[in-house]
């Protein structure tokens, strides 16, 4: 008769357990009115149950801390830290013994021991611990993988290991916007507008920590979200910056392209980076999360070959009185020279001083002219600049510049004679 030999025990045992913060208890009160049969009999046991809250009884939220029931949830950008303990059950000296963690994502497999040295020997009922931590930077399935090598007294070398899985969630929603800083292409500036839209999606409460955003090298930000009050920089969004689940917080910056590559036209032309947001937050009891965008691009406005911007303009002229602009005639053309002729065409309102049809000269590839122009308004009200064309001999193409700015024309001051 043929007997199976039993299968052998392993002589240390491993345990792992998840490290989160405790949370708050909370109790379901039951009370009733005094007519009722009870009488005062509930609210004098919850007035003698130690969690709660003396003078706010009926209040859900205690003073006491629980432990951790279970795994909970862990989201991306949290820190997950886990406790290792590997205990020698049996009644023996066990030698050699090396602990390894490792999690494995979707894309990689990380090694989160604290010490790759194996521990000479454990005694019986000795236990050798260990605390990993581990900033999450993945969405999806995690697998812990805990594996344990070891010497017997007889020489023998065994091993064993054991799989801990768990999801690792989103907790916020960003979403991006861009807006350039007028809404004619024609006569748009490099400032550009970013809205930010953060969404808490998780079930508890976040407390918004920072939200900034570092921008990339073209670029320097100035950021929208605060306004000053008495001296003091107070933020738009209150002194309590929780975001509730679900809710969204728009965040809003403006920035601007810096002196070296405003002067290239050609070099913020088509998509361009304009940074990562960088956020930070706090759950529960000061868990910290903290996330990073990838690198947020735009595709920059179209300026064609030449490109027409205001440098001077005032807000408001006096009717019928000569007022002065200045515009920027840029070449946005990385290899080609340009032979321009500047037309100016009146309007209803607005009226030209000067010669049009006036030779500008040649103007080489990236390179920029200033010129000084003079007109006048003939009807009060909000006004748009319009009717400048540019023409270039060389490829006989004309280029039409309207609604390049809006002025305000006022009445000019009457004499009153005594």
């Amino acid at each position: 008769m043929e007997v199976n030999p039993p299968k052998q025990e392993h002589l240390l045992a491993l345990k792992v357990m998840r490290l989160t913060k405790p949370t708050l208890f909370t109790n379901i009160p039951v009370t009733c009115e005094e007519k009722d049969l009870p009488g005062d009999l509930f609210n004098q046991l919850m007035r003698d149950d130690p969690s709660t809250v003396n003078g706010a009884e009926i209040l859900m939220l205690g003073e006491m801390l629980t432990l951790p029931q279970n795994f909970g949830n862990i989201f991306l950008g949290e820190t997950f830290s886990s406790y290792i303990s590997v205990h020698n059950d049996s009644n023996q000296v066990v030698k050699d013994i090396l602990v390894k963690a490792d999690l494995q994502t979707s894309s990689q497999r990380l090694n989160l021991s604290a010490s790759s040295a194996a521990v000479a020997e454990l005694k019986p009922d000795c236990c050798i611990d260990d605390v990993i931590h581990h900033e999450v930077k993945e969405i999806g399935t995690h697998i812990l993988v805990c594996a344990v090598s070891y010497t017997t007294q007889g020489g023998e070398k065994m091993y064993f290991r054991k799989f801990f899985k768990f999801q690792v969630l989103k907790p916020l929603d960003v979403k991006t916007k861009f807006y350039n800083a007028e809404s004619d292409l024609s006569s748009v500036t490099d400032e550009v507008f970013l809205e930010a839209q953060i969404q808490n999606i998780t079930t508890s409460p976040m407390f918004m920590e920072k939200v900034s955003l570092e921008p990339s090298i073209m670029y320097n930000v100035a950021e929208l979200n605060s306004v000053s009050q008495a001296g003091e920089c107070v933020t738009t969004f209150g002194s309590r910056a929780y975001l509730q689940p679900m809710d969204t917080r728009q965040y809003l910056y403006c920035l601007k392209p810096k002196k070296e590559f405003a002067e290239k036209a050609g070099i913020i032309k088509g998509v361009t980076v304009i940074g990562k947001l960088d956020i930070v937050w706090k759950t529960n009891l000061g868990e910290r999360g903290r996330l990073q965008t990838s690198q947020l691009q735009r595709m920059a406005p179209g300026y064609g070959d030449v490109r027409l911007s205001l440098e001077a303009i005032p807000d408001t002229v006096n009717l019928e009185e000569p007022f002065h602009i200045t515009c920027k005639i840029t070449n946005c053309s990385s290899e080609r020279t340009m032979d321009l002729v500047l037309e100016m065409c009146n309007t209803n309102s607005i009226h030209w001083c000067g010669i049009s049809g006036r030779q500008l000269g040649k103007l080489h590839p990236s390179s920029s002219l200033c010129l000084a122009l003079t007109l006048l308004s003939s009807v009060q009200g909000l006004q748009s600049v319009s009717g400048l064309r540019l023409t270039d001999t060389f490829l006989k193409r004309t280029y039409e510049y309207d609604d390049i700015a809006q002025v305000c024309v006022v009445s000019s001051a009457i004499k009153v004679e005594s």
